[in-house]
């Protein structure tokens, strides 16, 4: 295992490190350790190897999983699930009611990935294997699960990022599993002083207003903790909200000025890069910090999903 592959983060909630890229801290398997051991994503299937190592660290065979939760299947948190199961026999996939036949059948999941990713779509996802159709839960808006005698999660429909994406909700910790919805948590400058959150806005489905509403349904709950799925967990909530809401318009206005002088996803890239690493610059991060490589994929992500997002609406 790599250093800091498991976080304890207490609430008896561990986050196991997926490396994603190959980067630490930057997707991850949350464990809730309850009677129905319970993990929440799988990243991509490069990924499986440390979720399957850091259950044996936390003493946890794969044999006692019971329940694997997606908060959407986005191929960065949920390309794994189908090759987790084969490794998980008791294991069943809860998804969103709008998730669930692409995970039976992922090949538009596959598609759209690759129009994304190129020629890294094998390095970063390859492979993904089907999930069968009667190891597949739905849940929708305001249903539960009981996963302990004491434990009963429930899901709240959070689109903004993706339409088939929920949340989860855990009573235990009064805590929420935000998914992307929530934004990303730059977790490594925690170690600087700084609480850092930006908003995701990857394509296709990225909306702006319904990321706010989405928001403020977790206000609404004055919860105490927030788990990313990029990366770790937050007790700053009020200053997680705070941060997504202030760059979420940034961004969209940005895009829109790029979009109006015909420009593409790069330059808005590069623009909302120069943003990001001056405001954090400016708050005494040394410019050539690792974190810097992180935000720019991720806002390289982005951008195709803001510049998606106009083209639709000006259709």
């Amino acid at each position: 295992m790599k250093p800091r592959s498991i976080l304890d983060l207490g609430k008896r909630v561990h986050l196991i490190d997926g490396y994603d890229w190959d980067l630490p801290e930057r997707t991850g398997t949350y464990v809730i350790a309850e009677e129905q051991l319970t993990l929440i994503e799988t990243g991509p299937s490069p990924s499986v190897p440390y979720i399957r190592e850091g259950l044996s660290a936390l003493s946890f065979s794969t044999d006692q999983v019971k329940y694997i939760i997606l908060t959407h299947i986005h191929l960065d948190h949920a390309g794994g699930a189908g090759l987790l199961l084969q490794e998980c026999p008791n294991a069943t996939i809860v998804v969103h009611p709008k998730a669930a036949r692409h995970l039976i059948d992922p090949s538009r999941l596959i598609a759209g990935a690759k129009a994304v990713y190129g020629e890294k779509f094998d390095e970063l996802f390859d492979p993904i294997i089907p999930v069968p159709q009667e190891r597949v839960l739905i849940r929708a808006d305001g249903e539960t699960l009981a996963i302990g005698p004491s434990c009963t999660l429930e899901f709240l429909d959070t689109p903004g990022h993706a339409n088939h994406h929920f949340s989860i909700y855990d009573p235990i910790s009064n805590g929420m599993f935000t998914g992307d919805t929530g934004g990303v948590y730059y977790s490594p400058l925690k170690r600087e002083g700084m609480d850092f959150f930006l908003p995701s806005t990857s394509p296709n489905q990225f909306d702006p207003e319904a990321t706010l509403r989405s928001i403020s349904r977790y206000r609404e709950r004055q919860l105490d903790r927030l788990y990313f799925g990029h990366f770790g967990m937050t007790l700053e909530v009020e200053e997680a909200y705070r941060q997504v809401a202030e760059w979420l318009p940034v961004f969209v206005a940005e895009g829109e000025r790029i979009w109006t002088d015909g420009l593409g996803h790069e330059k808005l890239c590069e623009r909302l890069f120069t943003l990001v690493s001056d405001s954090l610059i400016s708050r005494g991060l040394d410019k050539n910090h690792d974190i810097f490589t992180i935000i720019r994929v991720d806002l390289s992500v982005c951008a195709m999903g803001i510049m998606d997002y106009l083209q639709k609406r000006e259709a």
